[in-house]
C-alpha cells in the first residue's frame, strides 16, 4: 500500500473526483441526479488545486451547448453563465498588412457557430460548482492532489493531497499540515491537459500503448475593456496566416463577450521546429495587425493567462479506465481542433464515466475497472465529433499551412458529405521531439513592447493574480540539473527562456556574457504545462504546488 502514514487522516467516499473544471463538475452532477433520481445514495467529492472553482480555468471560449443541454435542459431559466449567442462568424487569412476573409458559404458546416455561446468558461465552471453543491457533492478548493493511493492489488483507492508548510530546504516549517487522503470506491481523474496525476497512471498501466502520440497547443489569452462603439456581442473571429510562418502551426481567436469585452488569443501547435519562436511575444506582434490594432484601440488590456491544449484528436486518446478509476475530459484529451471546442466533450465525457461509476457502485462494486464508460464514450456523439475531424491536425502538420488547410478543409467537407478518408493519418512525432538545432534558423527579431497594445511577460503575469507561497519545494522538478546548460543551451538556445508564456525560466549570465546560469522562477508559473510538453529532452516535470498556488483568473 503506497502513502500512508500515521499522521495522515482520512476521508472516504464513494467517488473521489479530481479536478473541478468542466469534466470533474459534470460528473459530479450526474452522479449526484443519478443518485436523486434513484434514490439511491453516493458520496461524491470533488478537489480543486485553485483557491476556488475556476480559478485555473482558461478557455477561449466559444461553447457548443450540447452536452449542457443534456445535463440541465432548462439551463437557460436555471441562469447559466450562457448569455452571449453569436451573431457573427467570421474567418481570416492574415497577411502582414491586410485579411482576406474566407466565405462562411465555402466552410465545412461543423466550423459553423451559429447557435454556440460566447462565454466565459471560468464562470461556467463556477456555476456548475454551485449546482453541484446544490445537489449534494462536496467540493473542496485549494487542496491540490498530489500522490496516487493504491491497494495491494495495485488498483487506484483514492488520492492524497499535498502536505501544506513545508520549506524550500523540504523540513517543515511552523503551521506544518500533512496531507489528507481521500478514499473512493473510484476515483475519476479530470485534471485538465497534462496532468501530473494522469501522467502517472498513464504510464503505470500503459493507457496509451494502442494510441498515437498526444499533440499539444498552447493557447494564450488576454481580456481587453473595448471601446463600446467597437463592441458588437456575438462576433467570433478566427484567423490564420500572419504573424506565423507556413511551417508553424496555430491560430487566432478574438470572440466579442458581455460587458464591452473582447477575449483575444493566439494558439501555437507546439510541434513547432524553429527554437526561436516565442508564443507569448506572437500574441503581442499579432495585436498590432491594423485589423486588430484598430479594434483595441482606446481599450485596456485586464487579464491575461496561459494553457496548453490537447490536439491530438481521436487517435490519442488513451485507454480511459484503469483498476479503481478512468480519466475523464482533457486528461484523456477530447478537444475538436478544427472546431477549437473541447468543452462540449469534456462535459459529455465527465457524465459518461459518472454513469459508468454509478452503476458499478450501485451493482456493489469498487476498485475494479468501469469498462462500460469505454463502450459508451464510442458510442456518443464525442467519438463522432472526434472522428469526423482526425486527420485535420495530422494534415496541416504534414503540409504546413495553405496546403494543409486545404487538404484538411477538403477532408472535413468529405466528411460532411460521408465520404471520409477510410483510413486514420498518424502525428509521427511527440511534441518535445520537433524541435531543430538552433544553427538551422536565425533569432527572431520581436518588437519591442509599447505598453499599449503590446506588454512584457512582468506585467502580464501581474494581471493573472499569479500568487505561490515562495518559501516551499519548486514545483518544477530537473530529473537532471545539468541538461538545461550543458545540453539544451548549446542544441536549441535553451527554448524554455521563450516557450513559456510566464518568464518562469531564464538563462543568466555575468556581465561578460559568461558563466551562463539556469533560472527557475516558480512563484510566476501560471501551470500552462507547457514546460512538460516541450522540453526537448523531457527534463522537467511539472508537479502541483501548495494548494490554492498558481493564477486566480477572475473572467477567464
Amino acid at each position: 500500500m503506497t502513502g500512508a502514514t500515521p499522521e495522515r487522516e482520512f476521508m472516504e467516499y464513494d467517488v473521489v473526483i479530481v479536478g473541478g473544471g468542466p469534466a470533474g463538475l459534470s460528473a459530479a452532477i450526474r452522479l449526484r441526479q443519478l443518485a436523486i433520481e434513484t434514490g439511491q445514495e453516493i458520496s461524491v467529492c470533488v478537489l480543486e488545486k485553485g483557491s476556488e472553482i475556476g480559478a485555473h480555468i482558461l478557455s477561449g471560449a466559444v461553447m457548443d451547448p450540447i452536452a449542457m443541454n443534456e445535463l440541465f435542459p432548462d439551463w437557460k431559466a436555471m441562469g447559466a453563465p450562457l448569455n452571449t449567442p453569436v451573431t457573427d462568424d467570421r474567418f481570416y487569412l492574415l497577411g502582414p498588412a491586410g485579411a482576406l476573409r474566407i466565405p462562411n458559404f465555402i466552410l465545412p458546416p461543423m466550423l459553423n457557430n451559429h447557435g454556440n455561446y460566447v462565454v466565459s468558461l471560468g464562470n461556467v465552471c463556477r456555476w456548475l460548482g454551485s449546482q453541484a453543491e446544490a445537489l449534494g457533492a462536496e467540493i473542496y478548493p485549494g487542496f491540490a492532489a498530489a500522490e496516487i493511493l493504491y491497494n495491494d492489488d495495485g488498483s487506484v483507492r483514492g488520492v492524497a493531497t499535498g502536505d501544506m508548510g513545508i520549506g524550500k530546504d523540504g523540513k517543515r516549517k511552523d503551521g506544518y499540515t500533512p496531507g489528507l487522503e481521500l478514499r473512493g470506491k473510484y476515483t475519476l481523474i479530470a485534471e485538465g491537459v497534462r496532468g501530473s496525476l494522469a501522467k502517472q497512471l498513464i504510464q503505470k498501466f500503459q493507457l496509451d500503448q494502442d494510441s498515437d502520440f498526444q499533440k499539444f497547443g498552447i493557447g494564450i489569452k488576454e481580456i481587453w475593456d473595448i471601446d463600446p462603439a467597437k463592441h458588437k456581442p456575438g462576433l467570433v473571429m478566427h484567423s490564420f496566416g500572419w504573424p506565423l510562418g507556413n511551417s508553424t502551426g496555430g491560430g487566432t481567436f478574438l470572440y466579442h463577450m458581455e460587458n464591452n469585452q473582447i477575449s483575444i488569443g493566439f494558439v501555437v501547435h507546439l510541434n513547432y521546429a524553429n527554437p526561436y519562436v516565442s508564443p507569448f511575444d506572437e500574441l503581442q506582434r499579432f495585436k498590432h495587425h491594423p485589423m486588430i490594432a484598430d479594434m483595441l484601440a482606446g481599450g485596456r488590456r485586464v487579464a491575461y493567462g496561459a494553457r496548453a491544449i490537447t490536439e491530438g484528436g481521436l487517435q490519442s486518446v488513451p485507454k480511459l479506465t484503469f483498476p479503481g478509476g478512468a480519466l475523464i475530459g482533457c486528461s484523456a484529451g477530447f478537444v475538436n481542433v478544427p472546431r477549437i471546442k473541447g468543452s462540449h466533450n469534456a462535459m459529455k465525457t465527465g457524465m459518461l464515466g459518472a454513469e459508468a461509476v454509478f452503476a458499478a457502485v450501485q451493482a456493489g462494486r469498487k476498485h475494479d475497472e468501469p469498462a462500460t464508460y469505454e463502450q459508451a464514450y464510442r458510442e456518443s456523439w464525442v467519438y463522432q465529433d472526434l472522428y469526423r475531424v482526425r486527420n485535420a491536425k495530422p494534415l496541416w502538420s504534414r503540409f504546413g499551412l495553405i496546403p494543409g488547410m486545404g487538404f484538411f478543409a477538403l477532408d472535413l467537407w468529405m466528411n460532411a458529405l460521408r465520404i471520409g478518408l477510410p483510413f486514420t493519418l498518424k502525428h509521427g512525432k511527440p511534441d518535445y521531439a520537433t524541435l531543430k538545432p538552433a544553427a538551422k534558423f536565425k533569432p527572431i527579431a520581436y518588437p519591442r513592447p509599447d505598453g499599449v497594445l503590446s506588454f512584457d511577460k512582468p506585467s502580464s503575469v501581474f494581471l493573472s493574480a499569479t500568487n505561490h507561497e515562495e518559501d516551499q519545494p519548486c514545483h518544477l522538478t530537473l530529473r537532471d540539473p545539468s541538461v538545461p546548460i550543458a545540453k539544451n543551451l548549446p542544441m536549441y538556445d535553451e527554448p524554455a527562456q521563450r516557450y513559456c508564456p510566464a518568464g518562469v525560466y531564464e538563462v543568466l549570465r555575468d556581465a561578460d556574457g559568461t558563466n551562463p546560469r539556469f533560472q527557475i522562477n516558480a512563484q510566476n508559473c501560471v501551470h500552462c504545462k507547457t514546460c512538460d510538453i516541450k522540453d526537448p529532452a523531457q527534463n522537467i516535470n511539472w508537479t502541483v504546488p501548495e494548494g490554492a498556488g498558481g493564477p486566480n483568473y477572475p473572467n477567464m
